[in-house]
């Protein structure tokens, strides 16, 4: 099968951030799939093609950056689908797959398929435009109806949905019932994590600050969804309370330098919070490997509950706890399972005081390890859910043989909403 794959932000271990296009894009090449992924540059100055592990990657010159403005944003939203728009329908293909965050990326995505009279499956990672409206970035009625017009058009162009979480699952049904969407979120990879305890011995021995002392985890974006400010307030309270303990920031974004002075200005920069930069997937494997806890953080808005963070699904591969300060499925998933701390959302301070109970109990932390473990291997391993991934694109492609990128909605409208292995 000859598959086209849409995602902006396409990544490979070699870089920092998530690999989630990058694991199911090979795993078909090795199927005898032949994969072209259509993505991004923001660092290129032309267009280029690579072969990575299999898959042809055609980078386009698209500057971005999540440090950019949502103004910006956007209108690098816009030179991805213009560009990503002719590269996808030049292409011969049986299958397009579009992936977000943005959703324009259904753009491109319904017109190559168009083109080429196949079916378009599309992968929601986040429910789109109900985040955007409800973090302000969205504020002009003219903005939010354009939005749900893209939205709405997007569903009834292909020929299923693939959802990241339950949450954003039901949203989606709820709203557009007569859509077939699948669950599969976000997943571990536990071969890559296999050394992480040896890894993360000798970040340690190299690491003066940390040495032997408990460490607490941030991996990811630091923007203005992320409130990862709570972690520096939180670090200021465990430095009287859990002096020893060390809170390691990695990432960028829009969010640094203020997150910086704050840190800063609090007296916890480093001293006990070490601010960061972003490092490649290979190399944060030591740095789950070290930790004794990681997190994942959101500013406090229900609609944020619905993530499907790959930290968390890191730590998991990694056999290490999670915290998290915010409701939803996640936060359902680690009081379940026992796999680690649900956090007060307003309140650092008190934050503060169970994360230091929490590492000053070995048995709590080797009870929360074990189910991290098992999480990773008998819910989110990566091969599992990539089975379930690649059933969604065969019955997609099966269903729409000698149709148009439309022609799925009957097909997906007599579907009832999968929930995966992960709900």
């Amino acid at each position: 099968m000859r598959i086209t794959y849409i995602h902006q932000y396409f990544k490979t271990p070699g870089m920092s951030g998530g690999t989630r296009s990058y694991e199911f894009a090979r795993r078909l090449v090795d199927r005898g799939h032949e994969v072209h992924m259509i993505t991004g540059d923001p660092d290129g100055d032309r267009a280029r093609v690579t072969r990575e592990a299999g898959i042809v990657v055609h980078w386009l010159p698209v500057p971005y950056s999540n440090a950019m403005s949502y103004r910006r944003r956007i209108g690098a939203f816009f030179d991805f689908v213009r560009r990503s728009t002719v590269e996808a329908a030049r292409i011969p293909a049986d299958l397009v797959l579009a992936t977000s965050t943005p959703l324009t990326v259904a753009i491109p995505g319904a017109y190559a398929a168009m083109r080429r009279r196949v079916p378009m499956v599309l992968e929601v990672r986040d429910v789109w435009p109900e985040l955007p409206i409800a973090m302000g970035a969205l504020r002009s009625p003219v903005s939010r109806w354009a939005a749900e017009r893209l939205e709405a058009w997007a569903y009834r162009r292909a020929a299923h949905v693939i959802a990241l979480s339950p949450g954003m699952a039901a949203s989606i049904q709820r709203r557009f019932p007569r859509v077939g969407v699948t669950v599969v979120p976000n997943s571990s990879d536990i071969g890559l994590f296999t050394g992480a305890d040896r890894a993360g011995a000798v970040l340690r021995g190299e690491t003066p600050w940390l040495g032997d002392r408990p460490l607490v985890l941030y991996a990811g974006t630091l923007g203005p969804a992320n409130g990862v400010d709570y972690l520096v307030r939180m670090a200021a309270c465990l430095a009287e309370t859990a002096p020893d303990a060390r809170v390691a920031i990695i990432g960028d974004g829009r969010m640094r330098d203020s997150l910086r002075e704050l840190a800063a200005g609090l007296g916890v920069l480093d001293r006990n919070l070490f601010l960061l930069g972003p490092v490649s997937k290979e190399r944060v494997v030591a740095f789950f490997g070290a930790c004794d806890l990681a997190t994942s953080v959101f500013v406090d808005i229900p609609e944020l509950g619905n993530n499907s963070p790959n930290k968390v699904f890191d730590a998991f591969a990694a056999g290490r706890p999670v915290a998290v300060n915010h409701g939803g499925w996640i936060a359902d998933l680690l009081t379940e399972s026992g796999a680690g701390l649900v956090l007060p959302a307003g309140d650092p301070g008190a934050a503060a005081t169970a994360v230091a109970g929490f590492l000053g109990d070995e048995s709590a932390t080797a009870s929360a390890r074990a189910a991290a473990s098992a999480l990773a291997r008998d819910r989110f391993d990566r091969d599992l859910l990539f089975e379930d991934f690649v059933r969604v694109l065969d019955r997609a492609v099966y269903r729409g043989s000698g149709a148009g990128a439309g022609a799925g909605r009957t097909t997906a409208s007599r579907r009832k909403i999968h929930i995966s292995r992960a709900s």
